[in-house]
């Protein structure tokens, strides 16, 4: 378990955490609540977090197509390659990345004059639905928004390119790269489709775009670990062996030893009778 694939699946899992947790709650409470109100400090603070854990994500999910490309391609240098000092450099990289863009999807938004209602129409502070309340002409901020958020959306296609690469190697390398890759690229289709969907767009709001965002703040990050688990050999004979009780391990040793010693048993004293009953020849 100290490979550089399940390093990558740790911070993952981390970041779909922090990623989720960002948005659940106030989801929830907004659900059981007849009022449903967030201040402007939650809603930056919301607006930061779901943009630094999203594209920390997007990163992570590069840097392990990475991985696979060099677990494929290059396996006899893996190790020396992928070395744990690589994949802190890759999640350092990552980290950083995602802090520059959060920071400046913050900043295009924060000293914006807001009026009106002030009613998002979103379960979550995003940079669109806050661009559509401002009592200023925000085509500018709007372009900026859509470049700087759709080259993270864009990050898929250099996914695909790392993967796409692996046709120019052998039969064998393309068998064992769809395999191995099924998984990724469920997850990646899953996670990136909506993603576009909302951020390679003219800077509005449309009705769908709430059922889009769901797909990538709840149900994607909630069925990565599901989906890794199933195409996962080794997790899967972990969590077996973890879920096998020891109790019904113990009884079944001592019956069929004990059935073993029964048999032998039975088996001599029929051949003891056997030949009790022959003639002695002399």
């Amino acid at each position: 378990m100290n490979q550089p694939m399940y390093f990558f699946l740790n911070c993952l899992s981390l970041s779909d955490l922090f990623y989720t947790s960002t948005v659940t709650p106030k989801l929830m409470a907004n659900l059981l609540a007849e009022r449903k109100t967030i201040s402007y400090s939650n809603c930056m603070t919301q607006l930061f977090t779901t943009h630094l854990f999203g594209t920390m994500e997007v990163f992570i999910l590069t840097g392990m197509a990475d991985d696979h490309y060099v677990a494929i391609c290059k396996p006899l240098h893996y190790t020396v390659v992928m070395s744990r000092e690589r994949c802190n450099a890759i999640i350092t990289v990552c980290c950083t990345g995602a802090l520059i863009h959060s920071a400046s999807q913050c900043l295009l938004t924060i000293f914006l004059p807001f009026c009106g209602p002030n009613e998002i129409d979103h379960y979550f502070c995003d940079v669109y639905p806050l661009l559509k309340l401002a009592c200023t002409d925000t085509d500018r901020i709007g372009l900026l928004v859509v470049v700087n958020s759709g080259l993270i959306a864009l990050m898929i296609f250099v996914d695909f390119l790392i993967l796409y690469t692996l046709r120019a190697y052998p039969a064998e390398s393309h068998s064992k790269a769809l395999s191995t890759c099924t998984s990724h690229v469920t997850v990646m289709v899953l996670f990136f489709v909506p993603v576009l969907f909302i951020y390679i767009q003219p800077p509005s709001t449309f009705p769908e775009d709430k059922v889009f965002a769901l797909f990538y703040t709840i149900i994607a990050p909630m069925f990565n670990p599901l989906i890794y688990t199933l195409r996962n050999m080794e997790i899967k004979n972990a969590v077996k062996k973890m879920c096998t009780p020891m109790s019904m391990i113990k009884p079944m040793t001592s019956f069929s030893s004990g059935s073993v010693f029964g048999l032998l048993e039975t088996e001599l004293k029929q051949k003891s009778s056997h030949s009790d009953g022959l003639p002695e020849v002399v």
